[in-house]
């Protein structure tokens, strides 16, 4: 098992809790959150360029939309930023003492948002699919803490974290409908967070309080094993030009580096992932 993997500062910041790196291939930005900041910033990473947009509520995801602008994972719901910067709710359902966390976009583009309770109590949570015309289904209830969501290369299964649970699970999936839930994965340092899938079929997960990225086969096995500078990596996604650099959101603690967006280079070989609506 590969236990390193060279780590550069792609983003030097103090977010209080980052998450959610999308990577979107046809502008080449990263986006990313910081959710108790209620902010969403983006990464030009062949300019260097940055961004930062502040958001009047928590925000625990964004991904592109198909039809232009950005589909935002907020505290009281989902809602499409419209280019001309015009917010409009998809699905409006806030609940006192609950938030947005991880969202992704399914390879149908419709998107997985799911939410957890501020106190993180059993149960509080949900993950929830929404489809561009407005259609809302409950996949799952009864979460503490909805984190990754993702996909294998067939689109046959998805993986998905209750961080709480300490496992990544997997489900089999079939136009939106998820069946058969099991154990992927048993993680037994920290606690699973965001992840990613790469062209292989190999889930890549963050470790929070775990200190590292671990990359698990498709039949479940640990292969990789990439130890951070941060104790709370939050989540990864694939980017850059050819999908091979593996970039991780981290929250604030101590150390130096954490609230930055790191990078390793050359990780492996990402999926591109469909925005939001997309046909």
């Amino acid at each position: 098992m590969t236990r390193s993997a060279a780590f550069e500062v792609a983003v030097r910041a103090r977010a209080t809790l980052g998450e959610g790196p999308t990577w979107d291939a046809d502008a080449g930005l990263l986006y990313w959150v910081d959710i108790l900041g209620s902010r969403i910033h983006t990464y030009d990473p062949s300019s260097g360029r940055r961004t930062v947009r502040t958001t009047d509520q928590h925000v625990g995801a964004v991904v592109p939309w198909a039809g232009g602008g950005l589909v935002l994972n907020l505290r009281d719901g989902v809602a499409v930023l419209t280019p001309d910067n015009t917010l409009d709710w998809l699905h409006h359902e806030p609940v006192p003492g609950r938030r947005a966390n991880d969202a992704a976009v399914g390879p149908d583009g419709s998107l997985w948002a799911g939410t957890m309770r501020y106190d993180e109590a059993p149960g509080g949570g949900t993950l929830t699919r929404i489809t561009a015309d407005g259609t809302v289904e409950a996949v799952l209830h009864d979460v503490a803490v909805s984190n990754g969501t993702g996909w294998s290369p067939d689109g046959r299964l998805v993986y998905y974290v209750d961080s709480p649970t300490r496992r990544i699970d997997v489900f089999d999936h079939d136009g939106g409908r998820v069946t058969g839930r099991r154990p992927f994965a048993h993680i037994d340092t920290g606690f699973p967070d965001g992840l990613a899938v790469d062209a292989e079929g190999c889930v890549w997960v963050a470790l929070w309080d775990g200190g590292a990225v671990r990359r698990y086969t498709p039949g479940g096995v640990l292969d990789r094993e990439l130890p951070l500078p941060v104790p709370r990596p939050t989540s990864c996604a694939f980017g850059g030009p050819s999908l091979r650099d593996l970039y991780i959101t981290t929250a604030r603690t101590r150390e130096p580096l954490s609230g930055s967006v790191l990078v390793i280079g050359g990780a492996g070989e990402g999926l591109r992932q469909p925005p939001f609506g997309a046909r």
